[in-house]
Formats: C-alpha cells, structure tokens, sequence
C-alpha cells in the first residue's frame, strides 16, 4: 500500500573499527569504567609505595598488592572482552530494509544488557576489593575509606538506576563490617574495633545517609541528563526532517510549475492537429497515437497536480475548526472512484468531536493513504475507512483488501522517493509527506500488513494538544 523508484540500499560495513589501547568509543561508559579502572590501578599502587616510603606507616603489602593486581587482571580481561566484541553497522533512516533494522535493533538490546551486567559485576567487585584493602590497612580509621563515595558517584551515572543502589547496599555492609573487624595499622587505627556502640551506630547511620544522597542525586541527575540528550536528538531529527521536507516540496513545486508551461503547449498544439487533421484521410494509427498523446498529457496533469497538492498543502499554515465528521467528508470530496470507499459510521460522539487541525492537509495526508489502498486493491477491490476515538486521541483506520506488504517494504514505506507502483503511477512522496503532516501534529502514523492479508493503515492524531497548537480559525 505504498506509492518504481528503488533507492540504492547503503552496504553493511563488514570491517570493524578498533583502537589499538582502548575499547571501541561506541560502548560509551563501558569505556570509560575500563578507563576509570586503569587510573584506580595506578593510584592504588602510587598510594601503597608512597605511603611506604614517606611515612612510618608498615603496610601489609603482599595482600594489598594482590588486590591491585587482581583489578588490574580483570581489567585486562575486560579491555579484551570489549576489543572483541562484534561491531554493530549504524541504522540510518532508510539504509536498510526493515527485517535487518530490527534484528540490529534486538542485537544492540541484547549487547547493551551484557555490557550492563559486566560493568555491574565488576563494580560490586572494586566495592568489594577497596573493602579487602581497607581490612588490611586501618578498616573505617583509613582515610581512604571515603573512595565508597567515589565509586558510588561513577556508578550512579555509568549504570541503571535500580541497580546503582545494589552498589549502596554493597558499600554500606562494607563500612559496617569494617567498623567492627578490620587488621589494625599503627596511626591509622581511629576507631579500634570494641563492638556496637552509640560511636558505631552513628557512623554506621552517618555513612548509610551520605550513601543514600549520593546515590539518589546522582542517579537523578544523569536520569535527567539522559533524557535531555534524547530530547535533543528528538529535536535534531525532526529538524533534519523538516528541512529533508522543504527541500522535497520545493523540488516538487519547481517541476510542477516548469513542467506545465511545455505540457500545455504540447496539449494546444495536439488538438490543434487533430482539428486540423479532421476530414482528411488518414491512417487509423494516426488517430490512435493522437489518442495516446492526449491520454499521457492527461496522465501527467495527474501528476503535476498531485506534486502541486504534495508541495502546496502539507502542512497547511491555516488551521481550521471543523469535526471528525466534516473532516472525513472533505477527504473524501477528492477521492477518485468512491463509490469503492466505505466509510464505517462511528456514533455522535466520534462525528461530533470538535478539532483544531489544518484540515485541508489532514484531509489531503488521509486522502493519499485511501489512494494507496485503492490502487494496492486492483480495479475491483474496496477500501473501508474506519474512524474511532481512542483514549483522547483520534483514530482513522484506512483498510484495503490488496495482497499486503512484507517486512522490508513495510520498514521503508514511509521512505522519500520509495515506491512499489509502477512507473508513472506515483513518485514516492506520498506517504513521507504523509507521515510528516501527521507527526507536525504530535500524531503517528502506522502500517499493519502480512503478505496475502492486505494492509491497515492506521492515523492516530492526539485530541489534548490541540488547544494549545499555534493555529488560525476561520
């Protein structure tokens, strides 16, 4: 049911992109934690050789050495893991076909989950290694034991909400059990382990809040962060479709309007012979090619007329109050061969639902899927549209009775200049112009399709939003 231009596919890129010391840049802040972990190794170890040296301080430096080794072996094994893992060829907007779009879509889900779940792991293991090294050296009277909150902050950002506060949990029982066991070290032994009392409980309660806070603010905050970006890319790709857009109009009202100066003189100068020619005899060819000559002139006033439609009317800058069922019989004032149409009644409260839209171009948008559906149905098939009002939102179902669509044109039918008729039938802006009228009004436009069981074209427009949309009335 969409409107023969085959845009070239983009390849896969089969290569994989690899740095030489570091994970690839497109696992984000799985790199960065391998990064992060690196600098702990070297602190860690700076940290135990200095204190060595310029303090009286004697450390136990065998087991805090193998500690700092034992991060760093995971995180050779980790730098490795990330270095081998397969890349994944970035989706762009009609690149690929829809199966393969959403096969990429499920392995990145799935990538993304394992890369979750080993950047946890291995957090819980630094919480439990900077606790093993604490035990060594002084437990809750070493200063560094304040590094809880380090790893707590990196965390918050680097992994899911829900799973940060396993993280909490985790350091928490570290200081308390720190509290009340660790290896004394001579001028760090502050608070000497005698068991619970109102100084251990405070602590304990102190560091539990502190822990908490830091959890909270910094998962909110990246949680913000997060949706910010989403939003901006949001905006940027509407934005490039805007302009993708304008620039399609454009070119469309450019052709139409150079298009009809020679297509007219064509069209005077054809009747002009067959005037002329009348009375005369000729060979029944002539006539005939006359014939054809005339009937391609008025296959492409169809055209130039619908490019003119498609660039002049796609997003109207008038907005009009009209009702669901005004709106339906205007889309169905332009449809060709209606009497294939059928339009289910809905009841009063769906006829009667006042609207603020641009109703020439929803009718328009709506009118080029019910032309679709009539040219997937062949010279005999029927379209029915289905109006309904859904939980505050507007629903206009077009149903065709063709032989439906697969996958991958499904997941490129909204695709400029993409289209399944044959030449001379359509250009492949009908359902991109479409989409984008809907989506201008916060709507979304659907395809429901299998192969053998015709396609439903579903119009969701929200009612809520429409109040506070910069429009005209009459």
């Amino acid at each position: 049911m969409t409107d023969t231009i085959q845009p070239r596919n983009t390849p896969l890129r089969s290569s994989r992109e690899r740095l030489p010391l570091i994970a690839p840049a497109r696992f984000g802040s799985s790199t960065w934690l391998l990064l992060l972990r690196w600098f702990a190794v070297a602190g860690q170890l700076l940290t135990i050789l200095t204190a060595g040296s310029l303090s009286q301080v004697e450390l136990p430096y065998s087991p805090l050495l193998g500690l700092v080794a034992l991060t760093a072996i995971t995180n050779t094994f980790y730098g490795i893991w990330l270095y081998t893992l397969k890349p994944i060829a970035p989706v762009g907007h009609g690149s690929i076909d829809g199966a393969i779009e959403i096969q990429t879509n499920r392995h990145r889900d799935t990538e993304s989950k394992k890369l979750h779940g080993v950047a946890l792991t291995l957090m819980l293991l630094d919480l439990l290694t900077l606790t093993a090294m604490l035990y060594c050296s002084g437990g809750a009277g070493n200063p560094f034991s304040f590094f809880y909150f380090v790893n707590l902050a990196v965390g918050g950002v680097m992994i899911r909400p829900k799973a940060a506060w396993s993280l909490t949990v985790t350091a928490i029982a570290g200081y308390t059990f720190l509290l009340n066991d660790s290896v004394p070290v001579e001028g760090l032994d502050i608070f000497k382990p005698h068991g619970f009392d109102i100084q251990t409980g405070g602590l304990m309660l102190a560091f539990a809040t502190c822990s908490s806070v830091v959890t909270y603010f910094v998962t909110q905050t990246a949680g913000e962060l997060k949706q910010r970006e989403r939003q901006l890319l949001r905006s940027q790709a509407e934005q490039a479709a805007s302009q993708r857009l304008e620039g399609l109009t454009t070119l469309a009202a450019g052709a139409a309007h150079e298009l009809a100066t020679p297509l007219s003189t064509i069209d005077v100068i054809v009747r002009e012979l067959s005037r002329h020619l009348e009375g005369w005899e000729k060979p029944e060819s002539v006539d005939t090619d006359l014939k054809l000559i005339d009937g391609e002139l008025d296959m492409c006033r169809q055209i130039l007329q619908r490019m003119r439609s498609a660039a002049g009317d796609s997003m109207a800058q008038r907005w009009d109050q009209t009702t669901v069922g005004d709106l339906i019989d205007q889309t169905l004032e332009g449809v060709r061969d209606p009497h294939r149409v059928d339009v289910t009644d809905g009841t009063a409260a769906v006829e009667g639902q006042p609207l603020w839209v641009p109703q020439e171009a929803v009718a328009q948008a709506v009118r080029n899927l019910i032309h679709n559906g009539l040219d997937a149905s062949g010279e005999t098939g029927r379209v029915r549209v289905e109006p309904q009002l859904i939980s505050e939102h507007l629903q206009i179902s077009v149903i065709d009775s063709g032989q439906g669509m697969s996958q991958e044109v499904l997941g490129r039918a909204s695709d400029p200049f993409f289209t399944t008729k044959e030449p001379g039938r359509g250009i492949g802006l009908g359902l991109f112009l479409t989409r984008n009228v809907i989506s201008k009004l916060g709507g979304q436009l659907e395809f429901r399709s299998a192969l053998g069981q015709g396609t439903e074209a579903v119009v969701t427009i929200p009612l809520g939003n429409q109040k506070n949309s910069p429009m005209q009335s009459d």
